[in-house]
């Protein structure tokens, strides 16, 4: 079938805004043609999505000169020679997105997998229950019955393991008798993927009170994590079950050429695809208003966290008030006085929809990004781990470590790539800037590579990957990403002020030698497109990821940035001295070429 598609209609049904894509086959491969947006109209005075759906595909069919939408108001699928497109796909986050509560029996075990099983399917996690959380059962009934979810998900127990912990969950679910957030006739989705024992207690728990379905334990054993049968079930049921309660979402299933999926699960399906298809280890961020997406595939498992406080607008406060006062001025390239910072936070936290206006206000809205996307990867670390409890064999000088189950997956010295998305990264006046916000907030290792999405197209091309793979990695790779370029970054100290590494790039119009001090930040402009051979010697000690003073040979790949040298260390290094501090910043917008001159418009 993938062979006969010539066009593709894809919109995404944001929480404000719905973005459309048209995508069409040229003799260059799939190539994305035009894009257009309109307001979301999933609450009053519409109720119905599928409004503003037509209105940001009416302004597609306008640029693309075609007709999409037919007299009788629906999408025209399959294409003629005239009007239509051959496929139409969606993704929504309208109306709060996914909203799950999340129960297992082990805080750090499967109801950690569970967590899991959520955030990859696109949920937000409202909260997480276990036997070990130490709160009350009424409390937790409470709780329950407050949250009013649009989905519960039932973890616990390894299969042929105890079921009254289970059992005593399921319980407490039917005690709170939940009711859902969207729609008053129809009962609450349920999904259990615990012990295969327990199924039976589960079962007449909550067979008359919810929705209940049934799925493979996602911890089978201790050793062993399956998490694809209840992220299916969870797409599943999203569908079937809350999207059929959310005003017109009814006529546009009926639209799509596939299921709607929810967007930060598109999002995370087009990475996972990208990553497997490259055998890349991969990061990827969507920084918001008001939450921060981190997205990753470290040794083929994906993981994906939701900083819920943490954006650029109405959750601006919170990062300032997590981060702390020194954490964000460590950024800031001039004297500013506390009660300035702060009004100046709380006008953006008013005045959501504002943009800097003056290089000041850019440089302060960007050190704060610089936080929220930093504190937004420690949360992300912290959960993308091996697996709790897994059973290891341990040497004698490792009997006293129990430090090795529960590591991160996390490695930013074997990442190869990080993109970045959201209005702070992808509209940033300089391309520099963004690549700069990345690495100083997420301080990749060795040699990585950086990109921003360039209009946030990432969710239609996800849902498009489980259609049609190869169209949405082409266009992914082509018009989504634009590469910012390389950045080096030896890790390591040296005696007596010695260089950290020299590095030769042999460029295009010639071979190009840097000595790297420590504390150095510079750039080498090489354009999106080329690339460069580049052998890298670290001092003794020093690793750029090929081991402690191994000399490194890779190509290395330009973009709207450069090639990135950074010196700073990691974690990277800033003077706490102001004026000090001052001083090295300027130095480094200098380098970089990073902002306009003071005081002119950004």
């Amino acid at each position: 079938m993938s062979e006969t598609i010539r066009s593709i209609l894809a919109t995404d049904c944001g929480s404000t805004t719905t973005k459309a894509i048209l995508i069409e086959l040229t003799s260059d491969g799939y190539r994305l043609k035009v894009r257009g947006e309109a307001p979301t109209t999933v609450e009053k005075p519409f109720d119905d999505v599928t409004v503003g759906v037509i209105n940001a595909v009416t302004e597609v069919q306008e640029l693309a000169g075609r007709t999409i939408v037919g007299e009788d108001g629906r999408i025209i699928t399959p294409q003629t020679d005239e009007a239509g497109v051959d496929l139409y796909l969606s993704t929504s986050s309208a109306g709060g997105g996914l909203q799950m509560l999340v129960a297992g029996v082990v805080r750090s075990m499967t109801a950690e997998s569970a967590e899991r099983a959520a955030l990859g399917a696109g949920a937000i996690v409202m909260d997480v229950l276990c036997s070990n959380d130490q709160r009350q059962p009424h409390e937790q009934i409470t709780r329950i019955r407050h949250l009013r979810p649009d989905m519960i998900l039932l973890s616990g127990g390894v299969d042929g393991g105890t079921t009254s912990h289970v059992a005593e969950l399921a319980e407490l679910i039917s005690a709170a008798d939940p009711k859902p957030r969207l729609g008053a006739g129809y009962e609450l989705p349920v999904v259990f993927a615990g012990n295969v024992e327990a199924r039976g207690a589960v079962n007449d728990a909550l067979e008359e009170k919810t929705a209940l379905s049934v799925v493979d334990n996602l911890r089978p054993t201790l050793d062993e994590e399956n998490l694809d049968p209840a992220r299916d079930q969870i797409h599943d049921l999203f569908m079937e079950h809350v999207m059929a309660q959310a005003p017109g979402y009814d006529k546009l299933k009926s639209w799509t050429s596939a299921p709607v999926m929810p967007t930060p699960g598109a999002v995370g399906a087009i990475i996972t695809t990208v990553a497997e298809q490259r055998k890349l280890q991969v990061i990827g961020v969507d920084i918001g208003g008001a939450t921060t997406d981190v997205f990753s595939v470290f040794q083929h498992k994906f993981n994906r966290t939701v900083s819920a406080n943490l954006g650029m607008s109405y959750s601006i406060s919170n990062v300032m008030a997590t981060a702390g006062l020194d954490n964000v001025l460590r950024w800031v390239p001039f004297d500013i006085d506390e009660s300035e910072l702060r009004n100046r936070i709380k006008n953006k936290m008013v005045r959501p929809t504002t943009i800097p206006s003056l290089v000041r206000d850019l440089q302060v809205e960007q050190a704060l990004a610089r936080e929220a996307l930093r504190l937004s990867l420690i949360q992300h670390k912290e959960f993308a781990t091996e697996l709790k409890g897994v059973r290891k064999s341990r040497d004698i000088s490792e009997a006293f470590d129990q430090s090795g189950s529960g590591n991160t997956l996390v490695n930013m010295m074997t990442c190869d790539l990080v993109v970045g998305s959201g209005g702070v990264l992808s509209h940033a006046p300089r391309r520099v800037q963004s690549a700069l916000m990345l690495i100083d907030s997420f301080e990749p290792m060795g040699v990585t590579k950086l990109a921003v999405d360039s209009i946030f197209m990432m969710p239609q091309l996800g849902v498009l990957s489980t259609v049609h793979e190869a169209a949405a990695t082409e266009v992914f790779e082509r018009d989504c990403l634009v590469p910012l370029g390389t950045c080096i970054a030896p890790v390591g100290k040296t005696k007596g002020g010695k260089p950290l590494a020299k590095i030769t790039l042999e460029l295009p119009d010639g071979k190009v030698e840097r000595t790297l001090a420590v504390g150095d930040l510079d750039l080498i402009k090489l354009p999106t497109g080329s690339s460069a051979r580049c052998t890298i010697e670290p001092a003794k000690g020093v690793d750029v990821g090929a081991g402690p003073g191994q000399v490194l040979n890779t190509e290395i790949e330009g973009g709207e940035a450069g090639i990135f040298l950074d010196g700073r260390g990691r974690p990277v290094q800033v003077p706490a001295d102001a004026q000090q501090r001052v001083a090295a910043i300027e130095t480094w917008i200098e380098n970089l070429d990073l902002y306009p001159r003071e005081g002119a418009h950004s």
